[in-house]
């Protein structure tokens, strides 16, 4: 089965045309770049199944990926240029994500979400993968719903806060430079009063 794009919406995570542009055609790629979301900047993450494609020297898909020795994908993540903080465990998960797709869903990542029945279902499927924590699973989420067209019942509330409308918490509601400068800006208050409220302890 040939992955299938969700939409035609160009993401602006990677903040780089050609990052972004394989972001946007392959749910595979995006999903790789939010297992990679973790202890590096948003724009590293995403922009790292682009550089992980080139390494790779053909077109990054998860049969690509599960079929390729761990030991290979652990060398072409900590080559010079770590495609992340942690490239041998984040190697390590991609391709164990590789695998289940491949193997529970037909090499399409994009049926992962994309036949879920409910939100509180894609939450939950989105959590049994590796990489993918509560908060993760929920972001994921509210990117799908927000600028995916992926919609099942109830997905609003299976990823609040994330998916309420008007928000601007997380690479969910970034579509834009602007957007882009006010979530670094929330994220940045969110951390000062944290610090702030641990002062104060």
């Amino acid at each position: 089965m040939a992955e299938k794009a969700t939409t035609s919406v160009v993401l602006y995570l990677a903040r780089e045309p050609k990052a972004d542009a394989l972001l946007s055609a392959s749910p595979f790629a995006l999903a790789v770049g939010m297992i990679l979301d973790q202890q590096v900047p948003m724009e590293r993450a995403f922009s790292a199944p682009l550089e992980l494609e080139e390494r790779l020297g053909k077109k990054l898909t998860a049969k690509t990926i599960a079929a390729l020795d761990p030991a290979v994908l652990d060398e072409l993540f900590t080559r010079t240029h770590a495609l992340h903080r942690f490239p041998s465990a984040m190697a390590t998960r991609v391709h164990q994500f590789a695998s289940i797709v491949t193997t529970e869903w037909k090499g399409d990542a994009s049926a992962v979400w994309t036949s879920a029945a409910s939100g509180e279902e894609l939450v939950k499927r989105l959590k049994s993968l590796p990489g993918f924590g509560d908060s993760k699973a929920k972001i994921f989420t509210a990117l799908l719903g927000k600028q995916l067209g992926c919609t099942p019942k109830g997905w609003r509330q299976a990823c609040s806060p994330y998916g309420d409308a008007g928000t601007l918490f997380s690479i969910a509601d970034i579509k834009d430079s602007g957007t882009y400068t006010k979530v670094r800006e929330h994220k940045r208050a969110m951390k000062a009063a944290h610090k702030a409220a641990a002062a104060k302890e």
